[in-house]
């Protein structure tokens, strides 16, 4: 056994050291090469692109062992060298790549503060340099791992890179939009890294921008905790209400309404609604901001009821759901204690004869 492998380390040469000692270095470093170049990545993601590199490693060093064992003139030595050599262009082209991305987004992206401390995200110059760098990179590999492979007349050459070009036209349609979109929502700066934006009209999702990637974005649902994926395309189809890039330099609006019968007085009302405000503002525990006076306004005058709006201003719109139902809460208890009832009045309509009178129940 101890003849066996003295007599295969005998076939091992210098380059051959050389080149495994770099490939054990790389794959020691490969997790800080990925957190330092890759940017703020969920742990999922990192671990992938961590075991993507240490495999490529492996595989590496496996071409390399059988190189130096059958470099004897077998048949085996010429595919040796060109997996080899195609390994180590992908493993350079893969690098590269995140390189390039780093350092587009350290000199074009933008930094921000959120609740993570600070951020460098993409923008639309970052993400357009990335994606020009990463083609360029992406080619150039092509071609290299072409001539590797032993295409070297230029008929050959053209007819691989044409087959690549028809695949990529085939399937446009599935990333194509995708990529433009995210370009297109950077450009506009609505969806920035961090921000808390509202979707959809019905049911209203309130999510913080964690990542705006190349075919989709990741939302992470401030109410329920949790991360949502959509594609940028489908975000971009979608209303897009940014809370955190509100039009006033007062901060952000909010509105709650509440419909009451009209058999409440206009100033019971009011009075009702300015106690739960400062109940609400007395509070220590609070992101309201009292610099500015509760907005009390008659929204609609319904059939059923009076319909009123509260608008007030909020100080982190990162609370958002939380003084939400803060002061809903200070209103209910106020209401109770002033007799006032929120629920929507129903009303019936009696006729008798001609005469018609309405009542309230």
């Amino acid at each position: 056994m101890i003849n066996a492998i003295t007599e295969a380390l005998s076939h091992f040469s210098a380059s051959h050291y050389i080149i495994i000692a770099v490939n054990l270095l790389l794959m020691v470093l490969a997790k800080p090469i990925i957190l330092k170049t890759g940017g703020k990545l969920s742990d999922r993601h990192t671990d992938f692109r961590v075991n993507l590199l240490r495999v490529m490693n492996l595989a590496i060093l496996a071409a390399v062992c059988y190189n130096a064992i059958y470099s004897d003139g077998s048949e085996g030595t010429g595919f040796a060298v060109k997996l080899i050599s195609v390994l180590v262009v992908m493993y350079l082209a893969y690098l590269a790549a995140n390189i390039a991305s780093y350092v587009m987004r350290r000199r074009y992206g933008k930094t921000t503060k959120n609740i993570d401390g600070n951020l460098i995200s993409d923008t639309y110059h970052s993400r357009m340099l990335t994606l020009v760098t990463s083609t360029f990179i992406a080619i150039v590999a092509l071609i290299a791992v072409i001539r590797i492979a032993g295409y070297s007349s230029l008929l050959e050459a053209g007819g691989v890179i044409g087959f690549v070009g028809v695949f990529l036209a085939l399937t446009q349609q599935a990333w194509a939009p995708d990529i433009i979109s995210g370009l297109v929502l950077l450009n506009s700066d609505m969806v920035s890294e961090g921000d808390l934006i509202e979707l959809g009209n019905g049911e209203p999702i309130f999510a913080r921008v964690f990542k705006t990637k190349i075919f989709h974005t990741v939302l992470i649902d401030v109410v329920n905790n949790h991360r949502i994926m959509v594609s940028n395309s489908k975000l971009r189809d979608q209303p897009i209400h940014s809370l955190s890039k509100f039009a006033s330099a007062r901060g952000l609006r909010e509105k709650l309404s509440f419909k009451i019968g009209y058999d409440t007085e206009s100033d019971k009302v009011k009075s009702m609604f300015s106690e739960a405000f400062d109940a609400i503002v007395n509070d220590g525990d609070n992101m309201i901001d009292d610099s500015h006076p509760l907005e009390i306004r008659v929204l609609e005058t319904g059939d059923h009821a009076v319909e009123w709006g509260v608008f007030y201003y909020i100080k982190e719109v990162q609370g958002i759901i939380a003084v939400r139902q803060k002061l809903m809460e200070a209103i209910l208890d106020t209401s109770v204690k002033h007799g006032i009832s929120l629920s929507t009045p129903n009303t019936h309509v009696v006729t008798n004869l001609s005469e018609t009178t309405t009542a309230l129940t």
